[in-house]
């Protein structure tokens, strides 16, 4: 219940550019009916230095009444005064603007920046959504449970999902939390240092800090927008945080094949666990002529070490052997950008 309010009342703080700790500040009071500042730290993680601005914010939005004594008291407002005319004046609102509304044309630019935690947010969400075979995850706790639903439907749709939880001390604990419900393997890091961020099919990507998400208004979150330059976040996803990070469950080996990638180190990595004879289907470019070409036959080795930094195969064609490498590859003879991988044949093209 305490998790669907806080949802509840992020979607409303989107709104009313409540940031995180004005959500937790608001939620402290509302459930004491009164306290100092020093109680507010006490009961939230709030800076104390920070808290001072943070209950003038809410009293300045008429969530909260400030008493000048000493110690200062923080005095929460019934939510129906405090919200009683939002909802009606919200439906004239909406009603009004959307008469006038005219759907903009998406935005095309390969790399943008954005400031607000809400147009954060909202790209975080459009990624998950438009995710068709692969998504990389670094979430908060309290994003993962926002984010849970449309995770879920991922799954169920057949998206492989890496996901990161940070910090670990937050994470849900797995004999309470269904993890594989969300995603095909889990894994929490340790700290508040690790970014957020979201790729899907090794493209489209979003990256900002937690402090952005806090609206830190000197803190940005960049957008890769279908730019081949998302494979930089989700190169750095591979290579420094998943490596330093401990498994929480796991789901890999009850994926069907034949099956899809965008990273060649999650095909390496699925082909080295599970064992057997595998086939492959590799569309990408020639490394020394930058041509578009197709690979297909049967794995007959792959290379990879634990840091992630290494990963490739061979693959035996009616031409020969062939090495494949992951995206800007150099050293094989392909550059893969989307990899197929079966058991008994080559997979088919879509």
């Amino acid at each position: 219940m305490a998790d669907d309010l806080r949802f509840t009342l992020e979607r409303v703080g989107e709104r009313f550019n409540l940031g995180e700790y004005e959500i937790d500040a608001y939620l402290a009071v509302l459930e004491h009916g009164e306290l100092t500042a020093s109680e507010i730290a006490d009961n939230t993680d709030i800076p104390q230095p920070r808290v001072y601005d943070t209950v003038r914010s809410l009293s300045d939005r008429g969530l909260v009444e400030l008493r000048e004594s000493r110690p200062m008291k923080i005095v929460a407002v019934d939510p129906e005064d405090a919200f009683g005319n939002i909802q009606s004046s919200l439906t004239e609102l909406v009603d009004e603007l959307a008469a006038r509304y005219t759907a903009p044309a998406r935005d095309t630019e390969a790399v943008s920046l954005v400031k607000s935690r809400s147009t954060i947010l909202r790209y975080i969400e459009e990624v998950v959504d438009s995710a068709e075979y692969e998504l990389v995850l670094s979430l908060t706790p309290d994003l993962l449970r926002r984010f849970y639903d449309d995770l879920a439907e991922a799954i169920d749709g057949g998206v492989s999902i890496d996901l990161l939880v940070t910090p670990a001390s937050r994470a849900p604990d797995p004999d309470e939390f269904d993890y594989l419900d969300v995603c095909t393997i889990a894994r929490a890091r340790r700290g508040i240092t690790t970014p957020v961020l979201a790729v899907a099919d090794g493209e489209y990507s979003v990256y900002a800090t937690q402090d952005a998400l806090r609206d830190d208004q000197d803190r940005y979150g960049v957008i890769f927008n279908r730019s081949a330059l998302g494979f930089l976040v989700s190169g750095f996803f591979g290579t420094v945080l998943w490596t330093t990070a401990e498994t929480l469950a796991a789901d890999g080996k009850r994926r069907p094949f034949p099956r899809r990638y965008a990273s060649i180190r999650r095909a390496v990595k699925d082909i080295r666990e599970l064992g057997g004879e595998f086939y492959a289907t590799v569309e990408g470019r020639d490394v020394e002529t930058g041509n578009p070409i197709v690979v297909e036959g049967r794995v007959v080795d792959v290379a990879f070490e634990d840091t992630e930094e290494v990963a490739g195969m061979t693959i035996e064609t009616d031409e020969g052997y062939v090495d494949v490498g992951g995206l800007v590859a150099a050293l094989e003879d392909v550059e893969a950008q989307e990899i197929r991988v079966g058991r008994n044949s080559p997979p088919g093209r879509i």
